[in-house]
């Protein structure tokens, strides 16, 4: 077992030049890992050394015997687990065990249009695959099979049992699905898969990518390519990440090194491709993440000058809302893409219960603080979204010194550096309350939240749905607060709508405001018209 050295592989990890380090015994030994530093197999803490026989990251000697006696025999065949059913309708889908080939390929067209039917699968476009109904149906090298299985995915969510049969087939795809429902993993299990795949038949010397995700912030990148370690580990998979805040040079390198897959930011990618001579010819797959917020942030010009550098790859858009010009942007990327809607598209998710409060401007702080000093309605950890910068900062002071709760912000004028330690205080439970800004609207797993409250309302409904859908993820039920003013008069009409949709409790200002086109009574049915 040797010390973890400065590599590229964790930007922020320290260098251990001194090797008669005493090695920590126990896992309680060893600190908790932040966010983008490598993880023990065993037990999630920080991954200070790497285990010889393995090459896995592990924080301890207790773990790296865990470790070994979980080491399956090389020539022995790796056990899969047993077949599950799948519980999501009162008919009986079954899953089997299939060794790698997929069985659902043998469902006839009614069975495939009544399952997709049962999981809230929407599909247009030609030759897309069934859905698989086990991780095991597909054809993916075993090790992925073992990684996804040690990552705590038991089951597919829908939008993995259709997204990852059509992307292995090289389908491109434009994915649309609730925020939480497993689309990162979607990608990536196909990503990994195939790079892997590519690697074990056409080995070489000079690896170039084969493939790239663009996202549009520095956190859901180091979040999306955390995972992609996971996945890919044991594998010939190497990743790099390529954002600002963190030294170009450094990125650069670990290119050079050789890898398969490049997760990053268009901005900062642009600037490496337009510096350096990077060879882009082998990226087969080009994965888009959030591709909404990407135009709303004016990134398309910056994404499309990055996919004119490629040589036609499969193409992946994913968002949570799809708007026309995201289909025009798929349609000029690629041809006869696939469209798959998973639930309601540009819906909030349903595991989130929406309690909207009717609260004049001048009385929203007094209000948060309410809620923060109440038993019954506050539940820790809390996300507290606000529309600027500098609101951010007052509003997390101000809970700290009026409710006595702590609070810290987070906003994208905040380093990388201090990011990170933020947000590693919030998850690990040291600080109960963190007031941000759009910037962890998007993507990032917040998996201990399951109350959000947005204090200031965005400036579109779509940026609503991302926001109160940090309140969940993966179908775990949560509850989103949201404060109403007339401020938000030219949002009535969709906010109204979109709650009325989810059976949320409208409040009467809301319903009868005069802002609102066609006014809908509180309990669902038609107002009657006075006489004038």
């Amino acid at each position: 077992m040797e010390h973890r050295k400065n590599d590229d592989r964790c930007s922020n990890t320290s260098v251990v030049g001194i090797q008669d380090d005493k090695v920590k015994e126990r896992s309680r030994d060893q600190r908790e890992a932040l966010p983008g530093e490598p993880k023990c197999v065993i037990c999630n803490r920080y991954g200070e050394y790497i285990c010889h026989q393995t090459d896995d990251d592990i924080c301890s000697l207790e773990c790296k015997q865990t470790l070994l006696c979980k080491v399956v025999v090389p020539h022995l065949p790796l056990n899969l687990p047993p077949p599950k059913t799948l519980p999501a309708t009162d008919e009986c889908f079954y899953v089997r065990d299939s060794g790698a080939q997929s069985r659902s390929q043998f469902l006839s067209a009614d069975h495939t249009d009544f399952l997709r039917t049962r999981l809230g699968i929407h599909v247009t476009g030609d030759l897309v695959p069934t859905p698989i109904l086990s991780f095991s149906s597909c054809n993916c090298p075993q090790k992925l099979l073992q990684n996804i299985e040690a990552a705590g995915f038991e089951l597919p969510t829908p939008v993995q049992m259709q997204a990852i049969p059509a992307a292995l087939s090289g389908k491109s795809l434009l994915v649309s699905a609730e925020t939480g429902s497993g689309k990162t993993a979607s990608f990536l299990v196909p990503i990994v898969s195939l790079c892997a795949n590519f690697r074990f038949q056409q080995s070489a010397d000079q690896k170039r990518p084969l493939a790239m995700v663009l996202t549009p912030t520095r956190e859901l990148c180091i979040q999306v390519e955390e995972q992609a370690k996971l996945l890919g580990k044991g594998l010939p998979f190497k990743t790099a990440l390529v954002v600002g805040g963190d030294a170009m040079a450094r990125q650069l390198h670990r290119l050079q090194q050789g890898v398969e897959l490049i997760v990053g930011t268009p901005g900062r990618l642009i600037d490496l491709l337009t510096k350096n001579d990077i060879e882009l010819d082998d990226v087969r797959i080009f994965a888009l993440d959030e591709v909404d917020c990407m135009l709303q942030r004016g990134f398309r010009d910056q994404v499309m000058q990055i996919f004119r550098a490629l040589s036609r790859p499969q193409v992946l858009l994913y968002s949570a809302t799809v708007s026309p010009d995201i289909e025009k942007m798929a349609s000029c990327m690629a041809k006869d893409v696939a469209v798959v809607f998973v639930g309601n598209p540009n819906r909030p998710n349903k595991a989130v219960k929406q309690l909207p409060i009717w609260v004049e401007s001048k009385q929203k702080k007094q209000k948060l603080f309410d809620i923060l000093m109440s038993k019954q309605h506050f539940m820790p950890p809390v996300v507290v979204y606000v529309g600027s910068r500098l609101g951010a900062d007052l509003l997390s002071s101000a809970i700290t010194v009026t409710t006595g709760v702590k609070a810290l912000s987070i906003h994208g004028e905040k380093s990388m550096k201090e990011r990170r330690d933020i947000m590693s205080s919030f998850l690990m439970g040291e600080v109960p309350v963190i007031v941000a800004t759009g910037i962890l609207g998007r993507g990032v797993d917040l998996l201990s939240v399951r109350q959000v409250i947005v204090f200031d309302m965005p400036n579109s409904v779509k940026e609503y749905v991302h926001q109160i859908g940090r309140a969940s993820r993966l179908g775990e039920e949560g509850t989103a607060i949201v404060f109403v003013s007339e401020e938000n008069k030219n949002l009535f009409p969709e906010l109204v709508e979109v709650l009325r949709s989810s059976g949320a409790a409208i409040p009467r200002e809301l319903v009868n405001s005069r802002y609102i086109a066609c006014p809908y009574s509180i309990g669902g049915g038609q107002r009657k018209r006075k006489h004038d």
